[in-house]
Formats: C-alpha cells, structure tokens, sequence
C-alpha cells in the first residue's frame, strides 16, 4: 500500500470478527492498530483520545450504534474518517451511513483485497462502496431525508443515546451509571423521548429503535 503510518481503531461487537479483521489489518504495510472495542460509546471515546486515521466501524454496537458515533464525530469535526465494516447491504444502510459521515462502506462478507482497496481510499479520503452495491441506488437515498431520519431528528443525540440503551435493557439506574448524569436526568429524558415519538410504553420504545436500526432484531 503507498501510504505510511495510518493508524486505525477497530469497533465490532463480535470478538471472533475483530480478532480476524486484527489479523489481517497487521498484514498490510505500515497499518497499525491502536486498540479496538466492541461498544459504541467507547468508540467514540477511543476517537476522542487517540485521534486515529480511521474508524473501522460496525453499524450493530452496544451502548451506541455505528451510525450515531460516525454521525457524532462528523457533528465534532472529527479528523478521523469512518469506514463501515458491516454485515447489512441493504442501500438504505449504507445511505444512511454516509450521510452520518462515513467515507467508506464495505460489507463483511468481502474479499480480504478489497478491505486493503478500501483502506487505501479512504485514507486518501476518497469515497469506497463495496462493488456489491448499486451506487446508483444508494445515491437516491442519500438524496431524500427518508423517514427513519425524520423519526429519529425529533430526538436530540443524548436522547437517541438512552432511547437505544433502554431499548437494550439497561434500567434507569443502569443508564445513569453508564452515561454519568442522574436518575432524574434519564426520567426526564426518557419522558421527552416518548412524548415526541408518540410512544407511550417501554416496549414501544424497543420496537421504534428496532425499526431504525438503533439495535439489531434479535438484540
């Protein structure tokens, strides 16, 4: 590869996956990885603190899906760009994933040539889909707002934080301790949420962060 001295951070929730995209990572030229997680919120925090070259990042993460950390660090005016390693090709995930900011969009199921393909684009800052997708059709729904969007721009990025924690199972305290605010703080929250989703129960919520993509169907 022509570039020199990229450095990298790995997010997946499947600790096999990491390990193998590790590996492979650690055969290419002048790659290094700083660390790697597999929970959304300490993605964030790893960007925040080690300022890699890039973020390989899953869309499916605990505590904050892939699609609200890319778009917190695109909002954050982070240096580091995002490629998405990600098992969904549907067009309406990887549109969703550049409008959050990602450079690049490759699916798991890719051949190991073109994970170096893509890194060596994006680290150039050049855009990469995977030669599976229709581009085309991708382009139309990054064109329209779509109505998962709308849905969830009615929520402030804290809010989609605790909706996609509550819809994981965490109790009140339990997100409190994770975000580091109040009980009182998550109540509030948690009561504004329903109010400008419509939604007025728990299980609600869950179907709503399901429909979005916050968390997986079998989360």
């Amino acid at each position: 590869m022509s570039f020199r001295n990229r450095t990298v951070v790995l997010a997946d929730d499947h600790t096999l996956v990491r390990a193998g995209v590790r590996s492979l990572l650690q055969t290419f030229p002048n790659v290094e990885v700083l660390a790697e997680t597999g929970d959304g919120l300490e993605a964030l925090q790893l960007v925040e603190d080690l300022q890699p070259d890039l973020l390989l990042l899953d869309i499916t993460l605990p505590g904050m899906n892939g699609l609200e950390v890319a778009d917190r660090l695109r909002r954050a005016g982070a240096r580091s760009r995002v490629l998405m390693l990600s098992m969904h090709a549907g067009p309406e995930y990887v549109a969703r994933a550049l409008r959050a900011g990602a450079t690049g969009y490759l699916i798991k199921d890719s051949a190991v040539s073109e994970l170096e393909q893509a890194l060596r684009k994006v680290f150039l800052g050049r855009r990469y889909l995977s030669r599976s997708i229709d581009e085309e059709v991708v382009e139309g729904f990054v064109k329209s707002a779509g109505a998962t969007r709308s849905d969830l721009s009615v929520l402030t990025p804290r809010q989609r934080e605790i909706l996609q924690l509550i819809a994981e199972g965490l109790g009140t305290r339990q997100v409190a301790e994770r975000l580091n605010i109040s009980i009182k703080t998550v109540e509030t929250h948690r009561a504004q949420i329903m109010e400008r989703l419509g939604i007025r129960d728990v299980p609600g919520l869950v179907r709503f962060a399901i429909r979005v993509g916050l968390i997986a169907s079998d989360a």
